[in-house]
């Protein structure tokens, strides 16, 4: 899946700056955005499976060999459903990328801090009760810009399911701040989110065949920047 960057980085003099936003330029060219299907099982999840999903997703993710829609079979005990569908994971349009500049400063590829990328996303579907539960993955990518320094820095995410059609009913929704910890001597760092606990009534299989879980960057999420209050003067 091709994400489009909505950050118009510019020109700028060769400066340290200026190549440090050419270089963000040639990794964000580079990347993209692949789905993973971990799987899906007819029985619950207990606390081993679900940590035996984070696992497989940070393995996945870490091993760099998924492209497109590579499918592993889940480790369930009863093996996956054939008659499951589980809802496509897909990053919605507008929000696969982040851009934070420096506060009060005019957007320019100078004032850029940081920007985080979606590059894979990772499921896994189970039913039990008449409820399907979903585990969902992400892995994204936090990359200084030439006004960014090392530390730690908030991404704030949001996960929904959708009801899509003509008139689209969000299902679930969740908003995440992923802190994410960049190291002196990095410039960017892989973070992942992983959700466990998605539950939601069985619908119909025509009806399960409209859900779609949509990832993506929720920009008005962002902290505020605390203002800086004046001194006072002592009389």
């Amino acid at each position: 899946m091709t994400i489009r960057y909505g950050q118009h980085l510019g020109r700028a003099p060769r400066s340290g700056g200026a190549m440090r936003a050419l270089a963000l330029v040639a990794i964000l060219a580079a990347s993209g955005c692949s789905s993973l299907d971990i799987g899906s099982s007819s029985s619950p999840s207990d606390s081993t499976s679900s940590s035996s999903f984070t696992q497989r997703v940070k393995n996945l993710f870490s091993s760099g060999s998924a492209s497109g829609q590579e499918k592993v079979a889940a480790t369930a005990p009863s093996g996956p459903d054939p008659n499951l569908d589980c809802p496509g994971v897909t990053v919605r349009s507008g929000a696969a990328t982040l851009a934070v500049n420096t506060p009060g400063a005019e957007p320019s590829a100078t004032n850029l801090r940081f920007q985080a990328t979606v590059s894979q996303t990772a499921r896994e579907c189970a039913v039990s009760a008449g409820n399907m539960t979903m585990k969902v993955g992400i892995q994204g990518r936090v990359i200084l810009g030439p006004a960014g320094t090392p530390g730690k820095v908030e991404v704030p995410m949001r996960l929904a399911l959708v009801r899509e059609g003509i008139e689209p009913r969000t299902i679930w929704t969740k908003l995440y701040r992923v802190p994410v910890d960049v190291p002196a001597g990095q410039t960017n760092v892989p973070f992942v989110q992983v959700e466990e606990g998605m539950s939601f009534p069985v619908p119909s299989a025509q009806d399960l065949e409209a859900y779609v879980v949509y990832v993506g960057f929720d920009p008005s999420a962002l902290a505020p920047e605390k203002p800086t209050r004046p001194t006072k003067k002592g009389k």
